[in-house]
């Protein structure tokens, strides 16, 4: 049996996980979340400028502004990977006052211009789409539990979602802690949080059903069953989760700034995936199971 007992001190791992999920509910609850375009809506503004400008210029304008995080594109005959004369920025709605003085910087450190449109535009994603991405989220996690109850057993399926529940704590908490923007962008993101977690998962829980058909009727104990498993696809977890943690913190670094929040969502989803693989999933059904008994 491995020497350190994982399954045994399962109540320090689910404490941890507590002492982050509690404040980040009750930061949910005060300072809630701050959101992106794609949820409130905002403004957009076509310019055509004289000479060709880079998207680096343009935010630089606007970083004074608190507007760095604009989403900022180049279009137009003349554009290029790195300058056009076409720039489209879509924003937070802006005020009458706060807008001309932007656009008065713009001007100043970017070039003249010429406007050719600006309007307010409504949010790209509204509720319904929101209450529909929800049951989408929810439907998937009771097909997840039917899968694995059919394949497995039910208690590893219903361990199985709330470790994926844990994992999307954990990642609004520190979006709401941090008051990073949450846009379309990040929806992606958790989507993808859910399918690295369930994957490492389900290779854990299938190492542990191989062995209680072949060890459990001699050793009786299911702590050793689950520290077994755990430590015989501890490697794999470990390289996986690393290899998307070095790929994810490449994009994070050097990728352009409308990618950092998207970027940031993975590391700390990924993170947390692999953490509650290994701390939170079996233990769970380890604590499951001995309910029963």
């Amino acid at each position: 049996m491995p020497k350190f007992d994982i399954a045994g001190k399962r109540k320090i791992w689910f404490i941890i996980s507590l002492l982050i999920i509690i404040p980040g509910l009750i930061s949910m609850l005060i300072r809630g979340f701050n959101f992106g375009i794609d949820f409130t809506g905002g403004t957009i503004i076509d310019l055509k400028f004289e000479n060709p400008v880079s998207i680096t210029q343009i935010r630089s304008s606007l970083k004074p502004y608190g507007l760095d995080g604009a989403i900022i594109q180049l279009s137009g005959e003349t554009s290029s990977v790195e300058s056009s004369t076409d720039v489209m920025i879509r924003t937070t709605d802006l005020e009458e006052n706060e807008r001309k003085e932007i656009m008065s910087s713009i001007k100043t450190q970017v070039g003249n211009y010429q406007v050719m449109r600006e309007e307010k535009v409504g949010a790209t994603i509204g509720g319904e789409l929101i209450l529909n991405a929800v049951m989408a989220l929810v439907i998937s996690w009771l097909l997840i539990i039917l899968y694995i109850a059919y394949r497995f057993e039910f208690r590893f399926g219903i361990a199985a979602v709330i470790a994926l529940f844990h994992d999307i704590l954990i990642v609004l908490t520190f979006f709401s802690i941090t008051q990073r923007q949450i846009d379309s962008s990040f929806v992606a993101a958790l989507l993808t949080i859910v399918g690295y977690s369930i994957n490492d998962t389900i290779v854990i829980f299938d190492r542990i059903r191989e062995n209680l058909k072949l060890h459990f009727k001699r050793a009786g104990e299911l702590n050793e069953i689950v520290n077994r498993s755990i430590f015989q696809t501890l490697t794999r977890s470990l390289y996986t989760v690393f290899t998307c943690l070095f790929t994810t913190f490449a994009l994070y670094f050097f990728g352009g700034e409308t990618t950092k929040d998207f970027a940031f969502a993975l590391i700390i989803g990924f993170a947390s995936g692999c953490y509650s693989s290994i701390f939170i999933a079996s233990p769970l059904w380890l604590t499951l199971k001995n309910w029963r008994k």
